[in-house]
């Protein structure tokens, strides 16, 4: 295999694209999400799984489809620290020239890498996502797609990220490897702004290629709790003023409660 020199030292493989999994008790939908990478029609991946400590079977399962499959890789973490934590210490692991991220419980149609490494090498893109739909726990669909925006800017992202975790793939040889912000929620949130200081725009591939699995007790769904990380992740992490803050948070309020159901 061929290896991309990273500045700081890392190798990276030509081609591969790193598959970036944070879990966290997702026993119940894990298989699942492990089954669609593995269905992918770009077989050049490897899954980098770091478990945030899970108290239920998710590390016998993964175990399980370890035996089957060299290319998943998995890490246990001593002490229970977070998504963030989990993320970085699992993007850490990565040798492949591109990174993708995936949550524990959503689902890749099977084109999702193919058509996502074909769109950024024609086009020359470094850091992209596409469009997907929601599904409920079941795996039902909900009849709600997300669209995507040609190009998100930091400026557009912090209006309303309209960009789906694990539709996001980037070129680790063009930007580099990143820590996600110690923020406990909205981390995903918080990396994409990190890295839009670094290249300055998310190009939306414009076909639903994920699923978005909606659970009962997903923060998503919990608009107070949202709104209290929001806050935190304009003040205290891209530090923001006051009256700027504010402003986003009034913004935000009105596109997620008045306006998308």
């Amino acid at each position: 295999m061929s290896r991309i020199l990273l500045k700081g030292g890392d190798r990276l493989v030509k081609g591969l694209v790193s598959v970036i999994m944070p879990t966290y008790n997702c026993a119940p939908f894990i298989a699942e999400t492990m089954d669609s990478v593995i269905a992918q029609t770009y077989t050049h991946w490897e899954l980098c799984i770091v478990d945030d400590c899970s108290t239920d079977n998710t590390k016998a399962i993964v175990e399980e489809y370890m035996a089957k499959d060299a290319r998943i890789r998995y890490r246990r973490l001593e002490v229970n620290a977070g998504a963030s934590a989990a993320r970085t210490q699992a993007m850490e692991m990565a040798e492949g020239e591109y990174m993708a991220f995936c949550d524990s419980d959503d689902l890749w149609l099977p084109e999702k890498l193919e058509r996502q490494v074909a769109f950024m090498q024609q086009n020359g893109y470094a850091f992209s996502a596409t469009a997907y739909e929601h599904i409920d726990a079941a795996g039902e669909k909900l009849g709600r797609v997300v669209k995507t925006v040609d190009r998100v800017d930091y400026n557009r992202l912090l209006l309303d990220c309209p960009v789906g975790n694990s539709t996001v793939m980037y070129h680790v040889e063009t930007m580099g490897k990143f820590k996600v912000p110690d923020i406990r929620r909205r981390n995903d949130d918080a990396l994409w702004l990190q890295m839009l200081k670094k290249e300055r725009y998310i190009y939306g591939l414009p076909e639903v290629l994920m699923q978005y699995r909606v659970r009962e007790n997903s923060i998503s769904r919990n608009k107070l709790k949202l709104i209290k990380y929001h806050w935190i992740l304009y003040r205290e992490i891209e530090h923001l003023n006051v009256f700027r803050s504010a402003f986003h948070i009034f913004w935000w309020c009105f596109m997620k409660v008045f306006r998308i159901k």
